[in-house]
């Protein structure tokens, strides 16, 4: 074997071995959120869902939400172009706690996300603020299990990671890359460390405890940011607060999209800023995941072939996704990259629309 064979061989066996060994640590250390009794003086909560087009969505999310117990239901309708409004309304109608709140037009250096959370974290009055998209499904049970989760880590916030439900193979190529990115990458214990650079954040559900959010500023401190959801964890661990994660398991599900092409779409919105804003990051991201994970298979390399599979195999375990359909798509491993080509030259563009909202993109030295 050539010398620069032997140097790619050896770094990808190195890279998928420390992968392994992440994922290892992880299924022992990454905390599931688990059904649990109430707690004795449970603390006063709003669950706050921005939604912008989301009546698709509502009618199967937001009546799991109401019957959780908590204090109070916001739902902010952020100027959507469907029936989220009226769907909402209906919804919430002789619940207690429960309203809908109109948005207000989006100032000025302002992502829509962050903004739509901003007003609903100003409008609550729960001692614990739970940011939740409009898409995550709550069984019974759920906020019980996040205030005994929120209570036992002693965090300022805690964001959790809801199983992902696929149900078409254009989504399954995709969409559990979330949890391979998670479990794979950073050891949980590494990430429980109080440094801003190792810090991991997930939008879908965001518990805060109301004191930590306030004195942050709320959602101003990430009104810019693509990945509001990493940046708030980060700029809180840089002032002193404590982040917890955690897996959702049979507590909480979404279904993050329909179909491939929605898959790729809301994949590459975020995928420049993953990458640090550089252009050039993106670029070898890519290269080295078809080298590590497609180049072996189309080579015959079946112990890098295999080692692939086998982290795909374990993520699933580790999240819960042991369904037959779910374990058959860990043979899609080797063509991933294939599939997300169309996602990074999506995400090298420099202007992207999203929900019906322009943005632009800019590179970061």
């Amino acid at each position: 074997m050539r010398p620069l064979g032997r140097a790619y061989q050896t770094a990808s066996l190195g890279f998928l071995l420390y992968k392994l060994g992440t994922l290892a640590v992880n299924a022992l250390a990454f905390p599931v959120l688990k059904a649990s009794s109430p707690l004795p003086a449970a603390p006063t909560v709003s669950i706050l869902v921005p939604a912008r087009d989301e009546a698709g969505n509502l009618p199967h999310t937001l009546p799991r939400l109401l019957s959780q117990g908590a204090s109070e239901v916001l739902v902010l309708d952020d100027a959507s172009t469907d029936d989220t409004a009226r769907i909402a309304a209906e919804l919430c109608a002789g619940v207690p706690g429960a309203r809908l709140l109109s948005g207000q037009p989006r100032p000025p250096g302002w992502h829509g996300k962050p903004w739509a959370c901003m007003q609903l974290g100003q409008a609550a009055t729960g001692e614990v603020l739970i940011f939740t998209d409009a898409d995550v499904c709550w069984q019974p049970g759920t906020l019980n299990a996040l205030l005994r989760r929120l209570e036992h880590s002693g965090a300022d916030l805690l964001t959790v990671w809801p199983r992902q439900e696929t149900r078409t193979w254009g989504e399954r190529l995709l969409a559990p890359l979330v949890d391979d990115v998670l479990l794979s990458i950073l050891p949980a214990p590494i990430i429980r460390l109080p440094f801003a650079s190792m810090s991991a954040g997930n939008g879908q559900l965001m518990a805060f405890r109301r004191a930590s959010y306030h004195k942050l500023g709320g959602h101003a401190l990430v009104k810019g940011e693509v990945l509001e959801d990493v940046s708030f964890a980060a700029g809180l661990k840089a002032r002193g607060g404590r982040v917890a994660l955690c897996l959702g398991g049979d507590l909480m599900s979404v279904r993050m999209y329909r179909d491939y092409r929605g898959a790729v779409s809301g994949f590459a919105k975020s995928l420049h800023a993953v990458h640090g804003g550089s252009r050039a990051v993106m670029a070898g991201s890519w290269l080295w995941h078809f080298a590590v994970y497609t180049l072996p298979w189309l080579r015959g390399r079946w112990l890098l072939t295999g080692l692939g599979l086998l982290e795909r195999l374990l993520v699933n375990l580790k999240t819960g996704r042991t369904r037959p359909a779910d374990l058959l798509e860990v043979l899609l491993t080797p063509v991933t990259p294939l599939a997300a080509l169309p996602v990074y030259l999506l995400g090298w563009r420099r202007t992207y629309r999203w929900k019906g909202r322009a943005y632009s993109r800019k590179d970061r030295p």
